[in-house]
């Protein structure tokens, strides 16, 4: 478990400008910086951070959160490895506590695969021997000399318990080389889980040793042998090349997708520098999200059609979660990347590229264009098949597209095409692993679908909480405003009671770290509703604009709970009661809207 110290150094030691300029150009308004989101396109900017609070909001998409929601949102992880991830770039050791310490430390598994990785290397470029000079060939005929082996870091792994030697020697232990999975225990003996291979090391974002993908140079099976799943490395979410290839995606709004670790290094050392490979799995969610990170358009590039066509298969799903374009190529006479940049040149792969198809595009052309449709019967199934293939899209706002294009292609009445959709089985899906969650945040939900009016209200009390959280000091004159109130959610009216309890003098970031005291997901709550926070040059009258209509919402509610009463079976004596508290409220109501209406009219009017 993470500390909550731990937490706070982390978030304290990050430069929340620093991290969201790594991805998006701000400029300063005043106290807050503003840009064009990174979560979604846009041309004018609506994304801006408070450094006082150190939230931030997107008043397009409606994303928001504390800088551990940045990171999750950004890097698409859990909130204990945000807490990592912001904790390696600071440079911070986190004191895990036992009690759910998973193994050894990541620095150390870091560093005890960069030990193996500089092994490898050695071997390949120094070892002697029919292992090593096998290793150089193999490489040597895929166009990889010594200046290619040295810039990636390519090895050999002879197996025999080198590494596992080599490892002990330098003082890693035996947890920690099972912990990265570069030793495997075999009948009690630690043993080398790489041998006679060449081997690919795989890097984080940050450049860091996570993994290995390891060549067989015979006709041993498995061909490859890839780190098994551990607590730095996720094959779902890693992929090989990206921390080389990420700025040059950027660069060019473009990412290509191919199989394998050669194709990816004899396409970088083409020039072609923003190509990545997924890590022996299908292409996932996660890997989709990183890439749109950088890329307005992500091409998969596959050789030969069953390939390409499984590749096309898998990514229908993913259309409507990127705005990314997503494009197939698929390269002829069943070339693969590597091979096709050898014997054509660079110019012929860019003309491949420059002629990528929509994916959408792709799937229709290859499935359609060569069907034998002449009878019902093989239209049914052509039918049936694609509904199947676009059953993920079934509740996007894409279906109407396709399955008018499918009717069309087929002669069937789109009606049937959407309602056929709607009820197939996914024809296969990508297994993505299930991360269940960690340590100790867990993000508490909604209990149930709001009404129209508690929605309303909701919005209007998380405006309030980011504007008390903003400007405490302004709070304490409204004291008496909050006692009538009757919160929609009983998480704000914590959070408000904490603010109202601090102490004068008392800042934004002490006003924060109240409301995480008492609602553990108050940070959350509190940056969905910075937008009269944001914009406020006078706090008060905000404040008294926003407690207005926070009432005026709690008082309608409590009248619509006396109709309810008084439908129930009710004494005479209880109904003239509840008559009259319903009259007085409505009154109330009627000032409340009265006041709201003429702070509106003085704002419109300047």
């Amino acid at each position: 478990m993470i500390s909550d110290e731990d937490k706070e150094r982390v978030r304290q030691s990050t430069d929340m400008a620093a991290l969201v300029g790594e991805t998006v150009v701000l400029r300063q308004r005043g106290s807050e910086f503003w840009g064009c989101c990174p979560f979604h396109n846009e041309k004018s900017a609506s994304f801006h951070f408070n450094p006082a609070t150190g939230f931030w909001k997107c008043f397009g998409c409606g994303k928001s959160g504390d800088v551990f929601a940045y990171v999750m949102e950004r890097e698409h992880l859990d909130f204990p490895d945000a807490i990592r991830y912001l904790a390696d770039r600071a440079g911070i050791e986190l004191q895990e506590s036992s009690s759910v310490q998973r193994g050894p430390k990541r620095g150390r598994l870091n560093e005890c695969l960069s030990a193996a990785e500089e092994r490898f290397s050695t071997m390949l470029m120094r070892g002697k021997g029919p292992g090593p000079e096998s290793a150089r060939r193999y490489l040597a005929s895929r166009g990889f000399g010594g200046d290619v082996c040295r810039r990636w870091k390519l090895g050999y792994a002879p197996g025999r318990g080198d590494v596992v030697r080599t490892l002990s020697d330098k003082g890693f232990t035996r947890a920690e080389m099972l912990g990265c999975d570069i030793a495997v225990d075999r009948s009690g003996r630690l043993q080398d889980r790489f041998y006679e291979r060449v081997m690919f090391p795989i890097h984080d974002e940050q450049g860091r040793c996570i993994g290995f993908g390891g060549r067989v140079m015979g006709d041993a099976k498995p061909k490859y042998l890839n780190t098994a799943e551990t607590s730095i490395f996720h094959k779902s979410k890693h992929m090989f090349a990206f921390d080389r290839a990420k700025e040059h995606i950027a660069a060019t709004g473009t990412a290509v997708v191919v199989e394998g670790y050669t194709d990816v290094i004899a396409l970088h050392e083409a020039g072609f520098k923003n190509v990545v490979a997924t890590l022996g799995t299908a292409l996932s969610l996660d890997h989709v999200k990183t890439l749109s990170r950088f890329a307005k358009t992500i091409i998969f590039m596959f050789d030969g059609d069953a390939a390409g066509q499984k590749a096309a298969d898998n990514a229908i799903q993913y259309l409507d979660k990127t705005e990314a374009l997503l494009s197939c190529v698929v390269l002829p006479d069943d070339l693969d990347p590597a091979d096709f940049v050898s014997e054509r040149g660079p110019e012929a792969l860019k003309a491949q590229l420059d002629g990528a198809r929509p994916l959408m595009d792709f799937v229709f052309e290859s499935r359609l264009g060569r069907a034998d449709l002449g009878s019902h019967g093989r239209r049914v199934a052509m039918l049936d098949e694609m509904c199947a293939l676009l059953s993920p899209l079934k509740t996007s706002v894409l279906l109407d597209e396709y399955a008018t294009r499918l009717a069309d292609a087929l002669g069937v009445d789109v009606s049937e095409v959407k309602r056929r959709i709607k009820s197939a089985a996914p024809a296969r899906q990508a297994r993505e692993q299930d991360v269940p969650p960690e340590d100790d945040y867990v993000p508490i939900p909604d209990e149930m679908p709001l009404s129209s009016e508690e929605a309303q209200q909701v919005s209007v009390e998380r405006e309030l909480l980011a504007l008390m959280t903003a400007h405490p000091e302004s709070t304490r004159a409204f004291a008496d405003r909050f006692a009538p109130i009757e919160w929609a959610d009983a998480r704000d009216q914590a959070i408000a009671w904490a603010i109202l309890a601090l102490p004068d003098g008392t800042g934004a970031a002490d006003a924060v770290r109240a409301a995480e005291g008492v609602v553990p997901d108050a940070g959350r709550l509190i940056a969905s509703g910075q937008g009269m926070e944001s914009s406020s040059d006078e706090p008060e009258k905000a404040m008294e604009f926003l407690l207005d209509n926070v009432e005026y919402h709690s008082v309608r509610r409590k009248i619509r709970t006396i109709r309810a009463r008084l439908n129930a079976q009710v004494t005479s004596e209880e109904a003239t009661a509840l008559f009259r508290e319903a009259t007085e409220l409505q009154k109330r109501a009627n000032q409340l809207g009265d006041s709201i209406a003429s702070m509106v009219e003085v704002t419109k009017n300047g």
